[in-house]
């Protein structure tokens, strides 16, 4: 599991109240001129991996740090439908401003995490690595990231500058019949750090000359299960394989049969569903409600 920085929590989090908080609670403060002593939970709706729970936190002690904190699941810990992942004590009107945000990182970060998840446990028997890809929100990779690895994925590039990772349109503006080949060359010729070359196919013949550029990592894109299966058997182990594009929970674990190193997934950071949870909010003085 990565370790994401408190540097990137901090910021992630001054930005989102900023944004939804920056110029006060309108409502909340014409409602309750005065202190509210309430008690909060943020409760699960549906069986999650937690993530983003740091975050969580951090919301609400950047609005009101006179706020207890009772973490009840960690990030990265399994919840099921209804249990209490988060206990908040002290202003209501703190807990009220600091609401949205706070569930906003919970959502959607144990979304990614959840989802993530359902993959690896799909392809559940065969060695391959379920593994993110760049298409994530501006300004969001960082955590976003993190939440993959909390349900067992594994990052990609960070960045442009992680890897050499050679695509159709790069592709498009080389010489047509040896665009592969060249592409791979060039590459090697570069100065700076060896980094992994891994070239993006469509076909059996741009495997072959893929092979014949020595890359380190074949991405076959938006291939069958038994177009993969023939491309592992060709490639032979001369390189590792990569499989993506138009992966599903309905068919990964096909792909995942077919004998790639790796699968991956773009909708883990741009379509996971946000998990559902809820924040219920009481005065303290309040009959207690039963709690799991």
């Amino acid at each position: 599991m990565a370790v994401l920085p408190a540097a990137e929590i901090r910021r992630a989090v001054r930005h989102a109240l900023e944004e939804d908080a920056g110029q006060g609670d309108v409502t909340t403060s014409s409602l309750f001129p005065n202190r509210v002593p309430a008690e909060g939970r943020i409760i699960a709706q549906q069986d999650l991996i937690v993530a983003g729970m740091a975050a969580a936190v951090q919301s609400f002690l950047a609005v009101d740090a006179s706020l207890a904190l009772t973490v009840v699941k960690k990030d990265g810990s399994r919840a099921a439908d209804g249990e209490t992942l988060l206990r908040i004590d002290g202003d209501g009107r703190s807990i009220l401003t600091a609401e949205r945000v706070a569930l906003n990182f919970l959502q959607h970060l144990s979304g990614i995490a959840t989802l993530t998840d359902r993959f690896r446990q799909a392809v559940r028997g065969y060695p391959v690595a379920i593994l993110d890809t760049r298409k994530t929100l501006p300004g969001w990779r960082a955590i976003q990231k993190w939440a993959v690895t909390l349900g067992g994925g594994t990052n990609h590039r960070f960045s442009l500058a992680d890897g050499v990772l050679v695509k159709d349109n790069h592709l498009s503006l080389l010489p047509q019949k040896t665009a592969i080949r060249q592409a791979c060359t060039l590459a090697k010729r570069s100065g700076g750090t060896r980094m992994p070359i891994i070239v993006e196919v469509e076909s059996l013949a741009d495997v072959a000359e893929a092979l014949t550029g020595q890359a380190d990592i074949i991405l076959l894109d938006n291939m069958t299960p038994v177009m993969v299966k023939k491309a592992v058997r060709m490639i032979n182990g001369r390189a590792l394989v990569e499989v993506s594009g138009g992966i599903t929970l309905n068919n990964v674990r096909a792909m995942a049969a077919a004998g790639p190193d790796r699968i991956s997934i773009g909708a883990l950071t741009h379509s996971a569903p946000a998990a559902a949870m809820t924040l219920e909010l009481e005065p303290r003085d309040a009959k207690p409600k039963r709690r799991r």
